[in-house]
């Protein structure tokens, strides 16, 4: 079962809008807001416009997350992943890519870029303290817990 919320948001261009592929999909696709094919090297990262602006309900955030078919077919990434849209941004959503990959990959215009994922956001109350409570693990950090 999903809970829907409503987002209002504006576009440079209807068939921009983002949307679901299926019933079930997590994510909603954002699409390159390009008038022209961009070419992303391999090695390199490029900043794409989506043309879409969004207000998200305070106490959400939009996670901004890759496209598992473009990561494995042509080594597609974003570079900030998951990236964090704050319910106070009103800006339009820009998607970092960066090709892994061995090839120039070609973003034409409208293509699914990226995806949008909405959850809710807990707040911290910080508690300073000379010390913290005592685990198994401790302070150990990468590895310490075993292969």
């Amino acid at each position: 079962m999903s809970i829907n919320m409503r987002v209002s948001i504006t576009l440079t261009r209807k068939e921009l809008e983002p949307g679901y592929a299926t019933a079930g999909a997590a994510g909603a696709d954002l699409r390159a807001a390009l008038d022209t094919a961009l070419v992303c090297e391999p090695g390199a990262m490029v900043s794409v416009a989506t043309g879409v602006a969004m207000s998200i309900p305070p106490g959400v955030e939009g996670q901004i997350r890759h496209r598992s078919g473009l990561a494995f077919r042509h080594g597609i990434s974003i570079v900030n992943s998951p990236g964090t849209i704050d319910s106070d941004f009103r800006g339009e959503i820009r998607i970092i890519l960066i090709n892994h990959g061995k090839e120039p990959f070609v973003i034409n215009p409208g293509d699914r870029i990226a995806q949008i994922v909405f959850s809710p956001v807990l707040r911290a109350d910080f508690d300073v303290r000379d010390e913290l409570d005592g685990t198994v693990r401790g302070g150990g950090g990468f590895g310490s817990t075993g292969v």
